[in-house]
């Protein structure tokens, strides 16, 4: 009698495994975020994570970390080797790794990190995603923030020569590179630090976009910020996948997830940054921060220091396999005035 109770027991657990795949198949993962939770960036990602749930009828979910499953410059790998199932992270904070995505971070993109991402995804998309730059995570879209903006706690910076002095944190990449050109004293560091850094006296300013002084708490470090058309500069990231939980997932489901990625995700997380820049900037002249426009005489300096970055990143994308980073510049140029 047991033997049959068992044997049937057994039968009934193969047959709902067949008739009800999706439930053998539930997949519960994990989501790691750097930035407070609060910050439209970690509401958007887990937003997504909603939406995967919903679309495959919860055999895929997400649950956020309560704290960062790893630093901002190593989330990238803490993806990778499995410590979280999805995150994102700034590719300049792992300096030399990456080439092709300094193409998003050039001074003068455009105002909108909405109409920037779409544009830099659809470039990855079509020129990049085939070298496989990010070895070892499963790419679902790249995307970069707003405009970047100098912001210092000592002077209005109105040409090149009143940066002389000051000491700025940068995030790395080619704002690294463009600090350099126009002869900024930089230090690598990620964004979260600002705060220790100005707080202490150790760095005078930071290189950000609006939102970071809202996001790090910075209204009453930053009193001076200057602002450029299409920003000084642009940060690029890649919100990730661990590849080896994407592989486990039936192939409706990673179709799903497919689906909702790419273009998809970069207009949401685009859209989300040009949110938080504008509460950013509200947030910033209510707290009496002093912000001034660069003007084209400041501009045009920039513009004659910087200019040898793109012939160097063309060399070098060539070497990595394009085989005309040049018109996929210009490309580029154009998708994001017109998305």
């Amino acid at each position: 009698m047991l033997a049959l109770f068992r044997r049937t027991t057994l039968l009934a657990a193969i047959s709902l495994s067949v008739l009800a795949p999706g439930i053998a198949s539930a997949q519960k993962m994990t989501a790691s975020t750097w930035m407070p939770v609060t910050h439209e960036i970690s509401v958007t990602m887990m937003e997504w994570a909603k939406e995967v749930e919903r679309a495959t009828e919860g055999r895929v979910s997400f649950q956020l970390l309560p704290k960062p499953a790893a630093s901002p410059q190593g989330t990238y790998d803490a993806v990778r080797n499995g410590v979280t199932d999805l995150g994102y992270t700034v590719h300049g904070y792992m300096p030399g790794r990456f080439v092709l995505t300094q193409m998003a971070e050039f001074p003068f993109l455009g105002d909108s990190a909405e109409a920037v991402s779409v544009a830099y995804q659809k470039i990855h998309d079509k020129h990049f995603a085939q070298i496989r730059e990010h070895q070892g995570v499963k790419v679902l879209a790249v995307f970069t923030h707003g405009p970047g903006i100098i912001h210092n706690a000592k002077r209005s910076i109105l040409s090149v020569q009143d940066l002389e002095g000051l000491k700025f944190r940068v995030g790395g990449g080619m704002a690294n590179e463009i600090s350099k050109a126009i002869g900024i004293n930089a230090t690598l560091k990620p964004a979260p630090e600002s705060f220790e850094l100005l707080s202490s006296g150790v760095m005078d300013g930071s290189l950000l976009p609006a939102e970071s002084i809202e996001a790090y708490r910075l209204e009453k470090l930053v009193k001076h910020s200057t602002t450029f058309p299409g920003g000084l500069y642009n940060t690029s990231f890649v919100i990730m996948m661990n590849p080896k939980r994407f592989a486990s997932l039936s192939e409706q489901d990673q179709k799903t997830i497919e689906k909702l990625s790419g273009v998809e995700l970069a207009r949401k997380l685009g859209r989300a940054w040009d949110r938080a820049d504008r509460k950013g900037m509200a947030y910033m002249q209510a707290g009496g921060v002093t912000v001034v426009k660069a003007s084209p005489q400041f501009v045009s300096q920039i513009q004659s220091r910087v200019s040898s970055l793109e012939t160097r990143w063309v060399d070098a994308s060539k070497a990595k396999g394009i085989a005309n980073p040049a018109a996929v510049l210009k490309e580029f140029r154009q998708l994001a005035s017109t998305n």
